[in-house]
């Protein structure tokens, strides 16, 4: 079976600075995959260059997802091919509700007319999932919302658009203990009642106990440097980056 995801020779820059170099990674379907690196390795430079973020120039290498070249393709093609990222720090927007967000975003990626009735529904049932109370479903997107509520509502995002492969960055940062309990029930639902893929950036590792994670790589200074399985995370637990560090 060919892999959902396959970067090849990945090299990335922001201006004038490059920030990726010859990144490699493949997932595949219903994989977990978690990128850790010390800051400013380049975690959500890959994260926002496989989304297709423009701010970011690919200026080597190829992203290739379900067997299509979408190294050109633009961030809401991507969206509706299946692709989901959440954000450190997501946006206010003003004027529309987290509800009417959602369901625009699921009628677009499906092209159907959900029911309205329907779609309130399934809300609802993600929204008990995250301790979420309803009434933020009426509430204009993010604005006056928490860290942690807006780390909830990007969740609610995933489980009601049920992509193919999200990448979830530092969705973890700035949470409570609490906080990061409901978030970690949100990615357990979408991991236990999809098959979708997941590519996880962290520092933190508590995100992560209570998945089946498949791989671990770590980022340094552009380049992942080591591979493993769920025991890498534990190692850095315990060590830190240091020995992955370039004297």
């Amino acid at each position: 079976m060919s892999d959902l995801l396959n970067i090849t020779d990945l090299s990335v820059s922001v201006g004038e600075k490059g920030i990726l170099d010859g990144v490699n990674l493949k997932v595949g379907k219903g994989e977990t995959h978690v990128i850790m690196g010390p800051n400013g390795a380049g975690k959500s430079t890959l994260g926002n260059a496989i989304m297709g973020n423009p701010n970011y120039e690919i200026t080597n290498g190829k992203i290739e997802f379900k067997d299509e070249d979408i190294t050109a393709v633009s961030v809401s093609e991507r969206a509706k091919k299946g692709l989901f990222l959440s954000f450190q720090n997501p946006i206010e927007i003003p004027g529309i509700s987290l509800s009417n967000f959602i369901k625009n975003a699921f009628d677009t990626k499906t092209g159907t007319r959900s029911k309205l009735w329907q779609f309130r529904k399934d809300l609802e049932k993600k929204m008990d999932v995250l301790n979420m109370d309803y009434s933020y479903a009426d509430r204009d997107l993010n604005v006056g919302f928490s860290g942690g509520e807006k780390k909830k509502a990007e969740i609610l995002q995933l489980l009601m658009l049920k992509p193919d492969l999200a990448i979830l960055d530092e969705t973890d940062s700035g949470l409570d203990v609490d906080a990061v309990r409901t978030v970690s029930n949100g990615v357990k639902d979408f991991h236990d009642t999809t098959d979708g893929a997941l590519i996880i950036i962290t520092h933190s590792t508590r995100i992560l106990e209570a998945l089946d994670i498949d791989y671990t790589h770590i980022l340094v200074n552009g380049r992942i440097v080591k591979t493993g399985g769920p025991e890498l995370v534990d190692e850095i637990n315990k060590n830190g980056f240091e020995k992955y560090l370039e004297n």
